[in-house]
């Protein structure tokens, strides 16, 4: 075996990092007017540049227009579709986790859509495929229509058939290794008009000796009441999530307040108080920068000073398509001096609506904040000075000191993770072992960069190491319909050097190529 000098993307240690600048560095992610969901090629790229700009956190959509962004056995059990049509065998949420946290990004799956059924615009029909299936779950006026704010067709949020539906949905994504989860202007929320469908006014009247509700819906007692009763939902999901894990942020993106309770119900205060959210991430989407000042210190008196940690405010930095109407970017002086705003409040961090604003203009945006505000690394605030998503361990197949070969091996140009692959077609014996430097023990993913055609073996043979024990995985290098980094293993690894993973030949069908590339380990923080 060679002397082994290691050679990794990126080689991590807590106590050196625990030292780095605590700020929240938040992009959103989403699939109107943007492309970076709709290839794995794209999100690979977009959190290579996302991290090289200083970003930590993405809050990447997986609830809109009425569908999963995610493969959902709840969508497909009550709506005989599984994911939005655009995404039809693909799982973007899962591919954005692994990309994001290969760059150290955390991923906070954002719930856009909320208590919205769907988009109407106003002109019937109304309610989408949710609310033909389940009339009874549609919010009503009180003349009995379907409540419809902003061209959103609304679920009742108090009905608790919609309750648990939302739940299921929350529970789904929790099933993955995520860091967060981000609920924002519509969820929890109610527009104001609504509240008068059957099922909640029986609740209603079951708590007022019979009473229905007052027919004004702008009655203080009134907007009250269904406030509580989404606070309460809010309370409850929170549980759900720290029930899995204590270390998920539940974060919170309302539109401004009060305007967001006395029209949409959204009792951001309330949140803060009852410590209902982590990270409060109210949007001060506004287009001046004089507007978002004013907004700021309303937010920062909102939260106070005991619990300005939590404040990250929402930044817009571009909205729609170039060439039509209402297209915006943010300026860079307005953009700096937005974030001097913040940290003169400190105010550590912020959030971006949305990524493709940081490619405008040839990456001016991002390129300025990497510049000034970003130009030091940062972690993400309240882990207790923890990097909690290090950057993964890659060894690429060209790293030949932190591998060890076995017959006989040729090296192709390729589309693998850097370029090149390693190709075997020997019918004698051939392997190659892959070795890891850990400083930390943890629970680890492991990795394969996939680099498939229907020449390649059907029976890449891996073997997996853990401190105790081994597990065989095969591999299908033929499968064309999957590419890029996919998990074939989680083990449990301690400090020092440790061999992780060998590739062998032993299955290798005859006229087939067993092909090499890298390998990654990841912390698996589930």
């Amino acid at each position: 075996m060679k002397k082994f000098t290691l050679i990794f993307l990126s080689i991590i240690s807590f106590n050196i990092y625990s030292q780095l600048l605590e700020e929240f560095r938040g992009v959103k992610l989403t699939n109107v007017d943007s492309q970076i969901l709709f290839t794995d090629d794209n999100i690979a790229a977009g959190m290579d540049f996302l991290a090289s700009k200083g970003i930590n956190a993405v809050l990447t959509v997986v609830w809109n227009g009425g569908w999963t962004l995610y493969p959902s056995q709840v969508m497909d059990s009550l709506f005989g579709k599984e994911i939005h049509s655009d995404f039809t065998g693909r799982d973007p949420l899962k591919r954005v986790i692994i990309e994001a946290h290969r760059n150290g990004i955390e991923v906070y799956p954002w719930f856009e859509y909320g208590y919205a059924a769907w988009y109407s615009g106003g002109t019937p029909p109304f309610g989408g495929h949710i609310l033909q299936t389940f009339p009874d779950w549609a919010s009503r006026n009180y003349d009995g229509s379907i409540t419809t704010e902003n061209g959103f067709d609304w679920m009742q949020a108090i009905n608790p058939e919609v309750q648990t539906f939302m739940n299921s949905l929350v529970s789904e994504v929790l099933q993955y290794d995520l860091d967060g989860i981000e609920f924002s202007d519509r969820i929890p929320a109610l527009p104001v008009k609504g509240g008068y469908d059957s099922i909640t006014v029986e609740i209603y009247k079951s708590e007022h000796s019979g009473s229905n509700p007052p027919s004004s819906y702008g009655d203080t007692n009134w907007i009250r009441w269904r406030a509580d009763k989404l606070n309460l939902w809010y309370y409850d999901v929170r549980n759900i999530i720290k029930s899995v894990d204590s270390n998920i942020f539940v974060s919170s993106s309302p539109s401004v307040y009060p305007w967001s309770y006395e029209h949409y119900l959204q009792d951001a205060q309330g949140w803060i108080n009852q410590g209902i959210c982590d990270h409060f991430i109210p949007q001060l989407y506004r287009y001046s920068y004089n507007e978002y000042l004013t907004e700021l210190i309303n937010a920062c008196n909102q939260v106070g000073t005991t619990k300005r940690d939590i404040l990250f405010p929402g930044i817009l930095m571009n909205i729609g398509v170039e060439g039509n109407p209402g297209y915006y970017v943010i300026s860079p002086s307005y953009l700096l001096s937005a974030l001097q705003a913040n940290r003169d409040r400190n105010v550590m961090g912020e959030a971006y609506f949305y990524y493709e604003g940081f490619r405008k203009n040839n990456d001016l945006l991002a390129d300025t904040l990497r510049a000034t505000f970003y130009a030091e690394d940062a972690i993400v605030p309240l882990r207790g000075g923890n990097v909690w998503r290090p950057k993964a361990k890659i060894v690429n197949e060209t790293d030949s000191a932190a591998l060890n070969f076995t017959g006989n091996w040729v090296l192709k140009s390729r589309n693998g993770f850097t370029g090149k692959v390693l190709e075997n077609t020997d019918t004698n014996y051939s392997s190659i072992e892959y070795f890891f430097n850990i400083e930390n023990a943890a629970y680890y993913d492991v990795y394969n960069y996939m680099v498939t055609n229907t020449s390649h073996t059907q029976n890449a043979v891996f073997t997996i190491y853990s401190e105790t024990d081994s597990q065989v995985v095969i591999v299908d290098e033929s499968n064309i319909l999957v590419k890029g980094w996919e998990p074939i293993a989680t083990v449990y690894l301690t400090e020092g050097n440790h061999r992780v993973v060998k590739l062998d030949n032993s299955q290798l069908e005859y006229g087939k190529s067993l092909i090499a590339d890298a390998t990654m380990l990841m912390i698996n923080r589930r």
